[in-house]
């Protein structure tokens, strides 16, 4: 199985290809679909490929993404000895017409098979889960899709951490992942892209500030009555609001014991951890006493902000 180069990219202004990516869903999308995503939501992908969003400026982070990108690439054919090509293409899997991705590289092996290589830059907070806990679940799913999409058996991810830790992993097709995602992707792209029917917003935090984006301000004394299911809905906030209580008062539970144990110690050590109770000053401005006493200089540095309160009576 070969894929079909759906349209080069060498010379395709943005726009061009903004609009070619709504043709399918790319390997950069997967993860927020299968909802492992931490920065991006199904919805927002949803609204992407209907056409209903602006796409946002790139950040510091992207921009140097972009700029380390061969870097890195010259890093990994130095470390490995492989040699690398650059597609330049949007492709397409031969079968499935709406799954389509852009390959950051192509790997060069006449004895094993190509394969393909996804490029990342991670800050020094992401650390961890480049280290300790493997590669994050959403490039993983990214990978899979691109061998998907490809047809190839096995790929590799380049990877510079906080701009001076290098490395490299080499990921074999995993056909169970591929064939999971081509399900969950398929359903999402059937039933709500083509049908024009959003996704219902999950819990992540990129659901919640995407809401935020969409509705910012409320008509002032507007109301709606709301359908049968907002009761079952209100029900589950309620209890998940009830456990939360409950789980806060036993973990203030649990610290006020730890204290108890540390006493007028900072800090306290078991076998398996470090506890601090440590000593912080700090200075603030009592902006209620500011208010009151020097109400022209409160008034000069007070800026209005617009946010929408979620309460339910």
């Amino acid at each position: 199985m070969q894929a079909i180069r759906l349209v080069n990219t060498t010379d395709l202004a943005h726009d061009e290809w903004l609009a070619w990516r709504r043709k399918g869903i790319s390997g950069s999308d997967v993860g927020a679909i299968c909802g492992v995503d931490k920065h991006k939501s199904a919805i927002a992908v949803y609204l992407e490929k209907v056409g209903q969003t602006v796409e946002k400026e790139n950040t510091e982070a992207m921009h140097f993404g972009h700029v380390l990108e061969e870097v890195i690439a010259d890093e990994f054919s130095r470390r490995t000895g492989y040699k690398l090509q650059r597609r330049n293409a949007i492709l397409q899997h031969p079968d499935t017409e709406w799954a389509i991705g852009n390959i950051d590289r192509l790997i060069l092996d006449a004895e094993r098979g190509n394969g393909v290589l996804e490029i990342k830059t991670a800050s020094e907070y992401m650390r961890k889960e480049w280290e300790e806990e493997g590669i994050p679940e959403v490039y993983q799913l990214q990978l899979q899709w691109y061998l998907y999409v490809t047809g190839l058996r096995w790929g590799a991810f380049a990877v510079l951490i906080g701009g001076n830790t290098f490395h490299y992993h080499i990921i074999e097709r995993d056909e169970e992942l591929i064939e999971l995602s081509v399900q969950i992707c398929g359903h999402f792209w059937n039933s709500h892209v083509l049908a024009r029917i959003p996704p219902l917003p999950d819990g992540s935090e990129a659901a919640t500030e995407l809401l935020g984006q969409m509705y910012p301000e409320g008509e002032t004394d507007s109301v709606m009555v709301l359908p049968d299911e907002a009761e079952e809905l209100i029900g589950q906030w309620e209890q998940a609001e009830q456990d939360i209580q409950e789980a806060e008062t036993r973990k203030r539970e649990a610290e006020n014991r730890l204290k108890a144990l540390i006493g007028r110690y900072e800090t306290g050590i078991t076998n398996e951890h470090r506890i601090s109770w440590k000593n912080i000053s700090r200075r603030t401005v009592d902006v209620k006493a500011l208010k009151e006493k020097r109400p022209d200089i409160y008034e000069q540095f007070v800026r209005p902000t617009m946010s929408r309160r979620f309460l339910i009576t």
